[in-house]
């Protein structure tokens, strides 16, 4: 069964009349108004979107707008949750076992040790304003979670070419060399096995 098709069961069952209402009207822009009138459930809504391809496993940024739009925070964190533990992405175009835990080690330091100076990390490492601006809106008072997110989609949009080594040239590129430093240092005591 997939992942993906299960997750999006599970919301339309937990949506409300009044959600489901809501949602249908944000699609206006994107489904023509009598297949939106013929939708009597999230599950039939989810099936034109997926087949519009407005979203799929490996794109959840619409699913996320919309949810977020009708305040079920509940659901955005299911989403999140479903992403980062890489069930979005097929397993082919993903770092290995042993990269991933270097990056999501990377990633703990990165955004312990930079703070309001994020965005040029993350335009050294070739992500885009749109991304950042999407990403600042879905966070917009919590400055440590944009920089956590911003570096999943990185990892997500990179899939398999996603390395530490280009999380450390980009820090050292910005001047953050003891950021990278501390990244180093990080994966050095993880590779010998010492804390």
């Amino acid at each position: 069964m997939d992942p993906f098709l299960t997750l999006l069961h599970s919301f339309s069952s937990s949506l409300s009349d009044s959600e489901l209402s809501s949602l249908k009207f944000l699609c206006r822009g994107k489904i023509g108004k009598r297949k939106l009138e013929s939708v009597r459930s999230g599950g039939e809504l989810f099936s034109i979107l997926l087949e519009q391809q407005l979203i799929r496993s490996g794109e959840v940024s619409f699913l996320e707008g919309l949810l977020a739009s009708i305040k079920r925070e509940d659901l955005v964190s299911q989403l999140k949750h479903f992403v980062e533990e890489g069930e979005a992405n097929a397993p082919d175009d993903q770092p290995d076992v042993h990269e991933k835990r270097l990056l999501k080690a990377a990633f703990e330091v990165i955004c312990e040790n930079v703070g309001r100076d994020w965005k040029i990390v993350m335009r050294k490492l070739g992500f885009s304003e749109v991304k950042m601006d999407r990403v600042v809106a879905a966070n917009p008072f919590n400055l440590r979670e944009q920089l956590a997110q911003s570096l999943r989609e990185w990892q997500k949009w990179k899939g398999r070419d996603a390395k530490v080594t280009d999380l450390i040239k980009a820090l050292r590129g910005c001047n953050m060399n003891l950021v990278a430093d501390r990244v180093e240092q990080k994966l050095l005591s993880l590779n010998t096995g010492t804390r």
